[in-house]
């Protein structure tokens, strides 16, 4: 039990509010391009963008912290933190990429591919025992891909909607009072 306790207790070598502000910054950031990708009716949109900034920041993180931590300090061990995120990134990205589809002209997966890269950041994080960097990127990653769909569908209408509300509105203007 104790073990156990001793486990959660990690600290990471940045304070939690640092991680808390980059990982927001971050995700603030995505949203800004994807905002400009999703104004611009890209398929790669608000959401999508959002999570690969947030999970970029995540593995960002974690190399930093795995440089600062003390299983890693002994003179024994060759540490090299980057070919760490760089494998688990690739073997993520080659399971995203499976998830992207085209189908009749129209992307899909894109949002589902990010958030399976910002899992595989999520779990390297949890399993290196950095719990407020897994925690925090989940619980960003969730209120992205549940909040921000809301906010999309009610400020920014799909393509298909606008085009309906073009056509009622054209009918409406043709003149016929009758």
């Amino acid at each position: 039990m104790i073990g156990l306790i001793e486990e959660f207790s990690l600290s990471t070598s940045l304070p939690w509010q640092v991680i808390a502000v980059r990982l927001l910054l971050a995700t603030g950031l995505g949203g800004v391009l994807g905002f400009e990708r999703e104004i611009a009716e890209r398929p790669a949109g608000l959401r999508t963008h959002m999570m690969i900034a947030l999970a970029a920041a995540v593995f960002a993180v974690i190399a930093l912290e795995i440089i600062a931590m003390p299983a890693f300090s002994d003179d024994q061990i060759r540490t090299d933190p980057l070919r760490l995120v760089e494998a688990i990134t690739a073997g993520v990205a080659f399971l995203a990429a499976g998830s992207i589809l085209m189908r009749r002209g129209k992307v899909q997966g894109l949002t589902t591919g990010a958030g399976m890269w910002l899992a595989g950041a999520c779990g390297l994080s949890a399993g290196l025992g950095l719990w407020p960097v897994a925690l925090l990127s989940c619980l960003l990653g969730g209120l992205v891909l549940a909040l921000v769909r809301r906010l999309e569908t009610r400020v920014m209408p799909k393509p298909s909607e606008r085009s309906v509300e073009r056509s009622i509105k054209q009918s409406g203007d043709s003149g016929d009072d009758g």
